[in-house]
């Protein structure tokens, strides 16, 4: 997405050095941007592979994450963001995958994330896997809302979801996997119509005696 905002944003956090995740990181995965107004996946956290390219859900479960997305025809950044609520990889102290900790959740999501989504302003939210769930719903286990919807706080639906690798370690939910992303299929197309009915309506309404700005043909 060409936008100077979310351009400058991905800049500051590149450089960004803010908590001692910093220290253990090989670069800093910002995310993949799609459209705005669009369809937004967000993950927990850069793992080893990520970490190295730069780029989010790579390896074997962004691999299977693709697939799934190919399935209900969609692809990244094309048709949609993909985001982490922490932007640095978090490791332990032999320099393997970690997950992360509810402050750093709460840090990193906060002073980015929420940045981030500020700008995109999608219509669907998609979280994969517990720890993303987690940021927005403190108290939530993944188990419970897994294949539902909920709305937020801040005003976008949240469709909440098996992470990949998670999947990748229990074949057996693969049916269930197609099923939930299906759904996100489904309650997304059904958000993009309500806004177009919106829009028209809008139009239809201005059309009577009023006059249209330049918004209205957009």
């Amino acid at each position: 997405m060409a936008n100077d905002e979310i351009a400058k944003l991905t800049e500051d956090i590149i450089i960004c050095e803010a908590c001692y995740l910093k220290d253990s990181r090989t670069q800093v995965v910002p995310g993949l941007y799609g459209p705005k107004n669009g369809l937004c996946i967000i993950g927990e956290a850069p793992g080893y592979y990520e970490d190295k390219q730069g780029i989010p859900f790579v390896g074997r479960s962004g691999k299977l994450l693709d697939n799934m997305l190919s399935g209900i025809g969609l692809e990244r950044e094309k048709d949609l963001s993909i985001l982490n609520v922490i932007k640095c990889r978090p490791t332990t102290a032999d320099n393997n995958n970690r997950t992360p900790t509810n402050s750093e959740l709460k840090f990193c999501g906060e002073r980015w994330l929420f940045k981030q989504l500020k700008l995109l302003s999608p219509k669907l939210i998609v979280t994969i896997g517990s720890i993303a769930l987690r940021f927005f719903i403190p108290s939530a286990a993944v188990t419970k809302y897994v294949g539902k919807s909920y709305d937020t706080d801040f005003g976008i639906k949240l469709y909440v979801t098996y992470h990949p690798a998670y999947i990748l370690r229990n074949y057996n939910l693969m049916d269930l996997y197609n099923e939930h992303f299906e759904g996100i299929k489904s309650l997304y197309l059904n958000l993009l119509n309500q806004n177009k009915i919106t829009s028209d309506n809008k139009r239809s309404t201005k059309g009577q005696g009023e006059q249209k700005s330049l918004t209205d043909f957009l």
